[in-house]
């Protein structure tokens, strides 16, 4: 497996397991095999309503000596109705409970988005709250004292863009370590990994095969696919692996943890062996040309009628 610096002295498994989308009666199977195979990294989150199994899992794999919970790497999030600051602390605990864990390795703002509390997703434009509503320092200050009381070791954000992650580190006492964004040879976001690099901090890429097992209801029409794509193909063909794999061998040669998702067990074997490919430089080059600025995942599921949210004010900036 290969590891990047997350700090000085701690590293992130660069491949980890993703279980959105992963239902329950699967999940748990399906991280039981991951850690059986050698993943380490297991991303999660509380909206994905699969935590609960996640933890039987865990707890498992814990209690039998299979693996050291210091050799683990467990991501959640924090959704969208927690943003208030006597919110966060037990919106963490109870993630800490389903997943029968005392501690995260990271815990992140799932969306800069808000709820009413109490809601799982509105249905009603009453149902939100305005982005103002909440400060994100006011979020992240609890986040910071999830840090200092030893409930998670690392903080960070998802689906941050430039504007709102160069405000939050202005002010952050803690440093986010980790922005989760959506990266695939369509969506690049070259400026977004320039920024991370200059200030040391990590992107994870999900849906960095494309998404395409997403619910129909949250697809485009004629959306590209990724993984037929003929370049993408080509070089699966010409390397002798697979196009998932080439797809991950490029983003972990830039520098990105990616984190697919698989209930498959030959598909969880495959994935885990793009850790030790390569590409050569003229493949490398060819995957950079097929940029598109395409989003598979573009938080339209926000802009629903009434909402305080758009498409264009998560990405812009």
């Amino acid at each position: 497996m290969k590891y990047f610096s997350i700090t000085k002295t701690d590293t992130i498994p660069a491949l980890g397991l993703g279980t959105w989308k992963s239902s329950t009666g699967e999940v748990a199977q399906a991280v039981s095999q991951a850690i059986e195979i050698g993943y380490r990294h297991i991303d999660c989150a509380s909206i994905y309503q699969n935590q609960k199994e996640i933890g039987t899992a865990l707890g498992k794999a814990l209690v039998t000596d299979q693996v050291k919970r210091e050799e683990l790497w467990i991501t959640s999030k924090l959704w969208n109705n927690a943003h208030a600051k006597k919110h966060v602390q037990p919106a963490l605990e109870r993630t800490l409970k389903d997943l029968q864990l005392d501690y995260l390795d990271l815990y992140l703002i799932h969306w800069p988005v808000h709820f009413q509390p109490n809601v799982v997703f509105p249905k009603r434009p009453e149902e939100y709250l305005a982005e103002d509503a909440i400060p994100v320092m006011e979020t992240w200050q609890a986040m910071e004292r999830m840090v200092a009381k030893g409930l998670c070791r690392f903080i960070g954000i998802c689906n941050f863009n430039l504007t709102r992650l160069k405000a939050l580190r202005q002010q952050a006492a803690v440093q986010p370590v980790m922005n989760q964004i959506e990266l695939h040879p369509y969506l690049q976001q070259v400026k977004m990994l320039e920024y991370c690099r200059e200030h040391e901090m990590l992107l994870t890429a999900y849906s960095p095969l494309g998404s395409a097992d997403r619910p129909e209801a949250l697809k485009k029409a004629n959306e590209p696919s990724l993984l037929d794509h003929p370049i993408i193909k080509e070089i699966a063909t010409g390397t002798g692996i697979t196009p998932g794999q080439v797809l991950l061998v490029w983003g972990l040669t830039r520098g990105t943890v990616v984190i697919p998702k698989s209930v498959n067990p030959g598909r969880l074997k495959e994935n885990f062996l793009a850790a030790d490919l390569e590409l050569n430089a003229k493949d490398l080059a060819a995957i950079d040309s097929l940029e598109k600025g395409y989003r598979f995942v573009d938080g339209a599921f926000f802009q629903t009628p009434g909402s305080p949210y758009s498409v264009a004010g998560l990405w812009e900036g």
